[in-house]
């Protein structure tokens, strides 16, 4: 079966036009809860039966307390939400505490909540119907963690979420038996380099770097770029030797992922 890679966000900031964070696997799986899960209709969000969160950062999570109020009836089936346990302690402590927001966590009943919390470990793998779902390794200021999901017919997406350059994130793509599209962030431009380090963001220069130790040769599509400096990031990024075939995303991108590798498809 074919892997169908919706990008809902894909922005560093807001603004008009601008979603944070948010990649929809297919109908029912999503890689983080950043505002562009605001575009959904009802029924698409009533359809989303797992969450998969990279880190703890508001851009990543904000909409998931939405998701969980739209959907929410006493009879719901549950959403469950996959993340390191840092990040699932950070969403009871100061999201679902019932100050920010009701606790979905034990609604509609403590012992049938709508929202349950299932940890990951990186190089951990999910089984999800026809999909499988690696933890990969990241380094953000906060515990983070990418995901690759594949298909049985080897079909593969990765994202890396938030990270600045990680000795494991490379070793753990090359060790995939296949990559299609990779989905990795540039945060910021090249003369921000002390910011970046401090943010713990890609600059195209760290990346042009890391790039090179990458075996596989999947799309690359950039994402995170921060307002008001993407056209200093993709002039930078030209001069990477991957540039041929990179996409700057900006949301509701739609890629088909199959054994004929990734083909995108338009909205």
């Amino acid at each position: 079966m074919s892997l169908s890679v919706r990008i809902l966000g894909a922005s560093g900031g807001i603004g008009p036009g601008r979603r944070t964070t948010s990649i929809l696997i297919d109908d029912d799986i999503l890689i983080d809860a950043g505002s562009g899960v605001g575009d959904l209709q009802l029924e698409e969000l009533r359809r989303i039966r797992h969450v998969f969160l990279t880190h703890s950062h508001l851009d990543h999570i904000a909409f998931l307390p939405m998701l969980a109020d739209m959907v929410y009836h006493p009879d719901a089936a549950p959403i469950h939400v996959h993340g390191l346990p840092a990040t699932l302690k950070a969403l009871c402590d100061h999201v679902f505490n019932w100050v920010i927001w009701p606790d979905f966590t034990r609604l509609p009943r403590p012992d049938q909540p709508l929202v349950r919390l299932a940890s990951v470990q990186p190089d951990q793998t999910i089984h999800l119907d026809h999909r499988e779902l690696r933890v990969l390794p990241a380094r953000h200021t906060v515990p983070a963690v990418g995901y690759c999901v594949s298909s049985h017919d080897g079909a593969a997406f990765a994202f890396s979420g938030d990270t600045t350059s990680s000795r494991r994130l490379w070793p753990a793509l090359n060790a995939l038996p296949n990559l299609d599209l990779l989905m990795i962030e540039t945060g910021l431009p090249d003369e921000m380099e002390g910011m970046a380090d401090l943010a713990k963001h890609y600059t195209p220069q760290n990346l042009r770097e890391d790039l090179a130790l990458l075996e596989h040769r999947p799309r690359i599509a950039i994402t995170h770029l921060k307002p008001g400096h993407e056209q200093a990031i993709r002039q930078q990024l030209a001069r990477s030797p991957h540039h041929t075939g990179m996409i700057f995303l900006h949301g509701d991108e739609r890629f088909v992922l199959d054994a004929n590798g990734a083909r995108t498809r338009a909205s």
